[in-house]
């Protein structure tokens, strides 16, 4: 079956939650696994509202940085009750910028706990770029 270049699909993890993401450059993979996180979870925001949110993080590789994005994308649920539906993401070096589009969550039906190291390597494929999160539950 022909792949599209982004996307994310759930993969078998024997105690908690796992991501497959690919997309053709490390801006639209951190998209991709963020929109992979959320629908892993659940989420469902609020269609009539929007909230802008603006992240500056840095990290000394770009899998720390991944999941520095997506520990932030989890805070911002878990504290502001917040989840997004656009990014813009730009990533230099060690350094990531994005803004974030968003609304209230109106529900999450399952709870991810943290973004773990485990097994987490970014790769580049004929494609573009791979990786695979696992998620703490």
């Amino acid at each position: 079956m022909p792949r599209s270049n982004a996307g994310f699909e759930e993969i078998e993890h024997t105690a908690d939650w796992a991501l497959k993401v690919w997309a053709p450059d490390l801006p639209a993979l951190f998209e991709q696994a963020a929109l992979g996180m959320d629908s892993l979870s659940g989420v469902k925001l609020d269609g009539q509202s929007s909230l802008d949110r603006r992240l500056e993080l840095e990290a000394p590789d770009a899998e720390s940085l991944l999941v520095a994005f997506l520990s932030e994308i989890l805070h911002f649920a878990e504290s502001e009750q917040i989840g997004f539906r656009n990014y813009s993401i730009r990533i230099t070096s060690e350094r990531l910028t994005a803004s974030l589009e968003g609304a209230p969550i109106l529900q999450a039906s399952k709870e991810i706990k943290a973004v773990t190291y485990h097994q987490l390597a970014i790769k580049a494929t004929p494609y573009g770029l791979e990786t695979q999160i696992v998620f703490d539950v």
